[in-house]
């Protein structure tokens, strides 16, 4: 090779899934230099929920292993992390909705996932801070959360990592050219930089999904675990239009971080008073007490979003050296975890944790020898 061989690997992306690739490679003795062009990454602008979801079974798997790694990491981790077990609580508006919470409950169950049903006065005496009414909720007590910025930054100290500002801006397989006009190159490249990622490959079917959050000051003990109303399971795979459902999670500071919005055919990062109005009245809708909270920053991120909700995990079929950590949607924090081992798994040519069919580049891009 003529280029300077700067790593074993070379990620781009110092988000969560960057970081968690790298970690895993770095663990294994490779250098691995990390490559960050300081753009806006949905790492630093999530809720950094850890949760499990099931709308269909690969998102199941892979949600359900990585929150289990996550819970393996807390015990290494330092306390700016903020990881905490708090649990998810799925709020029942109505009798449809309870229906929905009973379907979850069954396949949770069949999962193995420690969850309970709760009526509406269980409910109640759990968060007594939730308005009277509801039907009920079910409570999955594994899921947690976590500041994930601090996360990435724990995650890229280990040995045999060098991170290293700049910006990529062209990649052809193993190698990648940076803004300067220096080529890097090394045995595989990782993309993994989220919304960005279609800057350097375009083929790549990546939406991006503007979402808005608000954080409080501090109102400690107001609620133990994160409130998700589910309605959530509809609006956060709509196709289109701007939709909303209350998300409301209590920080270890005290402070409550409410979510959650979702727009299309937008790339504007300001904050939108009407969109910003409409999910806060949603949560207000479920715990009247927020109304008379002090919000003391609101600001707006980016979802890296894949036509079927899944990541792209796997080598780019056109492109030998340079595989794909792209399109986790809203669950880049949970999954970074699995996906990195899922990637890593195929770098090795080992037997991976879970199928990997279900993630692999190919459902989009089509292969190699097509």
């Amino acid at each position: 090779m003529s280029d300077p061989r700067s790593a074993d690997i070379i990620v781009i992306g110092a988000g969560i899934v960057g970081a968690a690739c790298a970690h895993e490679l770095a663990r294994r003795g490779l250098r691995v230099l990390v490559l960050d062009a300081g753009l806006r990454a949905a790492t630093a602008a999530g809720m950094g929920h850890l949760i499990v979801l099931d709308d269909n079974p690969a998102e199941l798997a892979l949600s359900q292993y990585s929150v289990q790694r996550w819970r393996d990491w807390a015990r290494a981790m330092p306390e700016d992390c903020a990881y905490r077990q708090n649990g998810t609580l799925w709020l029942a508006a109505n009798a449809e909705e309870m229906a929905v919470a009973e379907a979850k409950f069954g396949v949770l169950r069949e999962h193995g996932l420690a969850c309970e049903l709760l009526g509406a006065r269980a409910l109640a005496d759990c968060e007594p801070e939730l308005r009277a009414g509801l039907h009920g909720g079910l409570k999955v007590t594994g899921d947690g959360i976590l500041y994930a910025p601090n996360a990435a930054r724990w995650l890229l100290q280990q040995a045999n990592i060098s991170l290293r500002p700049a910006q990529v801006v062209e990649v052809a397989g193993n190698r990648v050219r940076l803004a300067d006009g220096q080529w890097l190159a090394a045995d595989a490249v990782i993309l993994a930089n989220g919304v960005h990622a279609t800057g350097l490959c375009p083929e790549l079917p990546i939406e991006p999904k503007k979402g808005h959050l608000l954080i409080t000051d501090r109102y400690p003990g107001l609620i133990s675990h994160t409130l998700v109303e589910l309605g959530y399971v509809t609006s956060a795979h709509n196709s289109s239009g701007p939709s909303t459902a209350a998300n409301i999670q209590p920080r270890p500071t005290g402070q409550l971080f409410i979510g959650a919005s979702r727009q299309f055919g937008t790339s504007d990062p300001e904050v939108e008073p009407w969109m910003l109005a409409k999910m806060l009245q949603r949560a207000v809708d479920y715990m009247p007490g927020l109304a008379r909270l002090n919000g003391i920053r609101s600001w707006t991120g980016f979802r890296a979003a894949s036509p079927d909700g899944l990541p792209l995990l796997g080598e780019h079929p056109h492109q030998p050296g340079l595989w794909l950590a792209v399109g986790h949607e809203g669950l880049g924090v949970t999954t970074a975890p699995g996906s990195a081992d899922l990637l890593v798994a195929q770098l090795f040519g080992e037997q991976p944790p879970l199928p990997v069919a279900p993630y692999l580049p190919q459902r989009f891009l089509g292969d190699a020898h097509a």
